[in-house]
């Protein structure tokens, strides 16, 4: 799907994701200092509202303007930007990198992963949550097209100078049954 595909869907709906965390960016995240965020592919801005809420400084970006027009609506400290994260150019230095449910081609995913990881600074986090590649034939939802899907090893594939806190899959009920998602958490060392 493409920036206009996003604005459809965002438009067709008055919420298309909930208003509160993931539960996992939530269960992971809640313990960590704040400090400067960014939240990679937005959408509505739930992760990134919710970082806010706990005095974290957070750039969200999604190539969706619907999506972040709605987002900066709520009126939350965060600084809301319309970009394209495979190409526009991230802030640097960041304490917490977040990547929830971004599911683009590997090849496309392959080029990402450095790019995110860069912008984490020394100390920092990334942070990834994503339908798991298992979860075509063993989970419900997500993307139904192979190439989209990912595991945490595939996160870490050609990254380097990183701690492992987690790395696995992980179990999500959902009301169509259970999906199981990726989860990633390193420190870059």
């Amino acid at each position: 799907m493409d920036a206009k595909d996003w604005d459809a869907r965002y438009e067709a709906s008055p919420r298309v994701w909930s208003a509160t965390p993931n539960q996992f960016v939530e269960s992971e995240l809640v313990d960590l200092a704040p400090g400067s965020a960014l939240d990679l592919a937005s959408g509505e801005g739930r992760n990134a509202l919710w970082l806010a809420s706990l005095g974290w400084q957070v750039t969200a970006i999604d190539y969706s303007a619907v999506a972040i027009e709605r987002a900066a609506q709520s009126g939350s400290s965060v600084e809301w930007r319309v970009g394209d994260v495979l190409h526009d150019q991230l802030p640097a230095d960041q304490d917490l990198v977040l990547v929830s449910y971004l599911q683009l081609p590997s090849d496309q995913m392959q080029g990402f992963w450095p790019r995110a990881w860069a912008a984490v600074r020394r100390g920092g986090t990334l942070f990834v949550i994503a339908h798991d590649s298992s979860n075509l034939s063993q989970g419900v939802g997500g993307p139904q097209d192979p190439d989209c899907l990912y595991t945490a090893a595939d996160v870490l594939c050609g990254l380097d100078g990183y701690d492992i806190i987690k790395a696995e899959q992980v179990e999500r009920a959902t009301e169509a049954g259970t999906a199981i998602d990726a989860l990633a958490r390193i420190v870059k060392r």
